[in-house]
């Protein structure tokens, strides 16, 4: 009578070769966090005792949070009853092509550098720097048009939403010319 016994290197593959095949549960992880972020923050809210009616400020975070851990479970069944997601597919994407991590960082930077801009330049110059630097990013080198259009890009966003929406955005040092 013969045993079989596993090698020790072939369950780390096999393990792998199922986190892969399920790769979904990651987004489902994601998802859940989320909900229990956004329900905690919501159940923990401090609201005026005075407060009438049935629809109060904690009512929309307790239905997305809840809503996000109804999904993050119905998506976490699906992928283990065998569920898997179409890759996407689309004209202008080669998908045997690895990802440009170069545009991915510097987006990444752009973005960070702009938030923590914002407060000490204001939305104007931080706004400014985020458009060009992103349109850098992605492959632009109009070095004579680019800075003009992301000046005006940010100065006209600042106006509409300081001016028209009234969502008040810091102006920095440009807040007595603006």
């Amino acid at each position: 009578m013969t045993t079989h016994t596993e090698s020790p290197a072939a369950e780390p593959s096999e393990r792998r070769s199922w986190l892969r095949e399920h790769s979904e549960l990651g987004v489902c992880v994601l998802l859940l966090a989320l909900g229990v972020l956004v329900l905690t923050d919501a159940l923990t809210m401090d609201v005026d005792i005075t407060q009438r009616g049935p629809v109060g400020p904690k009512t929309v975070p307790v239905v997305v949070g809840i809503g996000l851990l109804v999904i993050a479970a119905l998506l976490a069944v699906d992928v283990l009853r065998g569920g898997r997601g179409e890759a996407e597919g689309g004209e202008d994407i080669d998908l045997s092509e690895p990802a440009d991590w170069r545009t991915v960082l510097l987006l990444a930077g752009v973005f960070l550098g702009a938030a923590v801009l914002i407060e000490p330049l204001g939305f104007p110059i931080a706004g400014a720097l985020l458009f060009w630097g992103a349109a850098f990013a992605l492959g632009s080198r109009r070095f004579d048009r680019d800075p003009l259009i992301a000046a005006v890009l940010s100065l006209v966003t600042y106006a509409v939403f300081n001016n028209l929406l009234g969502v008040p955005l810091p102006g920095g040092p440009l807040m007595g010319v603006l």
